[in-house]
């Protein structure tokens, strides 16, 4: 473990990708296989392999509480160490450094064993006794990472695909077999393994893990979205949340819902894996969950998508309510596949992937499978015709194939963005047809048109006791955007979200408070947000240096993670944008 941790540390001091490689790959080549294989999960920040379903169960605020019993000094030395670092790890490192032993007695493969043991469930007293006593026998620099790790990010700048990265230098294998294996596996121990034995040819798609989103880029209007392509597929944009389907149709009569933050949500959506189940072979779906209002009349159903505002209703809630799914039905829109066939199809042209998905579509059987309810039908949804479409005669429909539209010029373009508009849905996509579906990564082959007041995707750093009526609850969120690994604030915003939701933020906010400073509370920063504003200024009163004007919170961003937000880039971005010479004629 002392090896490892200081290989962090090498890793931190570094700002060259090239060198962070380095070491990593080093580290590897210099450990035994079992230790290496458990050590690329935790370089990765996670304490178990992203294909496996648990978790820790391990809150800051327990693990707050761990370090300030065994630094001997309690919560005020723990707390002005934070302010120091705004890290609990490194926290952790300094509180300790009087308390700890000087050498290390504790191996990679031990601190796995503690994680297996946290994972069980277990009360909060038992857990908080085994955290105690994994510190009690760590290092000060050991303790900083043990810590980072259970959070759930290092914040040395590694991300998973540098680790990658280090493994195919370590091994001598090419960058991109490595990446294809692990995205099979969904396992970057097993990948290491199958890496320095040379056998990545081996390694077969694992379904119900999920794959990394294909992000979209914003288009400035209609001209640069029509002009950007020689052919281009338009769909409507969906006011709804990013989901991954996994079906393992009739050999495995399963389905596991993801998050645009490669969380499960299945449960959130009891309505939709009986429809999805109607798919007779294993299929990956990319889509979108609606809420969705239909009226079914002589087998024909119309419908609309409900706003965004009703799908929040849903989401965030392990269990819904019979009452609920009849109040705010959903759908899922599915527009795109992945893995079809035994094989995954990411490097076929999408105009090859749409005809793969009307493939998919037409082999539901009329009736489905082990779902006699299901049946076939088309959809109208205003002007557009969604067939075919999975659907219950007793209910909405459940799963529809997004409609293909196009343009032939930037004026039936702006036609189509209102058309859209006008069925509830939030703007158009234009997409590349010969664009490969490339994972987590946001490029030019797929652009997003929409008009709206500027926006930023931020993340929740403070919170504050509101005033008059909202005196009992946490209603003034301080937010930041991300610099590297670093957040740094931006705005405050105390206007947007309702009572209820505010209500259900407050008790999340309390569990997870950092530093409670009294009327102010620092929390872990998890709660992203999509802010909208009038202008950006520079100002000296946030660590970014800028600051919004009229910032009022338009929704809660549950489908994205902090390395999602927004950059201080962006930021600029905009503000030169805002802030450049007008032409004049």
């Amino acid at each position: 473990m002392q090896q490892f941790a200081a290989t962090c540390e090498a890793v931190a001091a570094t700002t060259k990708k090239t060198e962070k490689v380095r070491l990593v790959a080093e580290y590897f080549r210099s450990r035994p296989m079992k230790e290496a294989a458990q050590a690329a999960i935790f370089l990765s920040g996670r304490a178990f392999p992203a294909w496996e379903e648990r978790t820790l169960q391990v809150g800051g605020t327990l693990l707050w509480r761990a370090v300030s019993e065994i630094s001997r000094k309690g919560d005020v030395a723990v707390t002005a160490a934070y302010r120091r670092h705004g890290d609990l790890g490194a926290a952790a490192h300094d509180v300790l450094l009087e308390v700890a032993p000087k050498a290390s007695s504790l191996s990679v493969l031990e601190l796995a064993g503690v994680f297996e043991e946290l994972a069980r469930r277990g009360t909060t007293a038992h857990k908080e006794t085994i955290l105690e006593t994994l510190l009690r026998r760590a290092t000060p620099l050991e303790a900083k990472y043990i810590v980072k790790i259970i959070g759930g990010d290092l914040r040395i700048g590694l991300r998973e695909s540098l680790v990658e990265e280090g493994i195919a230098k370590a091994f001598e294998e090419p960058v991109v077999k490595v990446q294809r294996t692990n995205m099979l596996l969904g396992d970057i121990s097993e990948t290491l393994r199958l890496a320095a034995e040379h056998r990545l040819d081996e390694a077969r798609m694992r379904l119900f893990h999920p794959i990394g989103f294909m992000l979209a880029s914003p288009a400035e209007d209609a001209r640069e979205a029509f002009e950007y392509f020689n052919q281009a597929i338009v769909e409507d944009k969906y006011d709804g949340i990013r989901a991954q389907v996994h079906c393992g149709g009739k050999s495995e009569p399963r389905v596991r819902i993801f998050s645009r933050t490669l969380d499960e949500i299945s449960e959130s959506f009891p309505e939709l894996p009986p429809a999805l189940m109607a798919f007779p072979d294993p299929v990956i779906l990319d889509g979108e969950i609606l809420a969705w209002r239909s009226e079914v009349e002589d087998g024909a159903i119309t419908g609309r998508a409900l706003p965004f505002s009703e799908l929040q209703k849903r989401l965030g809630r392990k269990k819904v309510s019979e009452e609920l799914a009849r109040q705010i039905p959903t759908a899922y829109v599915a527009f795109d596949v992945l893995y079809a066939d035994g094989e995954l199809v990411l490097e076929r042209p999408l105009q090859e992937r749409k005809k793969l998905l009307d493939q998919i579509f037409a082999s539901v059987p009329a009736g489905g499978f082990n779902t006699e309810h299901l049946v076939a039908a088309e959809n109208t949804q205003g002007a557009l015709v969604f067939e075919p479409a999975i659907v219950s005669r007793s209910g909405p429909p459940r799963v529809i194939q997004a409609p293909i539209l196009t343009a032939n010029s930037a004026q039936h373009l702006d036609e189509i963005f209102e058309e859209a508009r006008n069925r509830g849905n939030e703007g158009l996509m234009v997409k590349d047809v010969n664009s490969p579906y490339t994972p987590g990564r946001r490029g030019k082959s797929w652009l997003k048109l929409k008009r709206e007041l500027a926006t930023l995707d931020v993340v929740v750093t403070a919170v504050e006791w509101g005033h008059g009526k909202r005196a009992n609850v946490l209603s003034d969120y301080t937010f930041a955007i991300r610099n590297g690994d670093q957040l740094l604030n931006v705005g405050k915003a105390y206007s947007g979200l309702t009572d209820v939701e505010i209500a259900e933020m407050t008790q999340w906010f309390l569990q997870n408070t950092i530093e409670d400073q009294g009327f102010r509370r620092v929390v872990e920063p998890r709660i992203v947000l999509e802010v909208a504003f009038n202008n950006m200024m520079r100002s000296d009163r946030h660590a970014s240096g800028f600051a919004l004007r009229f910032p009022r919170i338009l929704r809660i961003r549950a489908d994205k993670t902090v390395e999602d937000i927004d950059t201080l880039d962006t930021v600029k971005q905009i503000y030169e944008k805002e802030h450049a010479p007008k032409k004049t004629a």
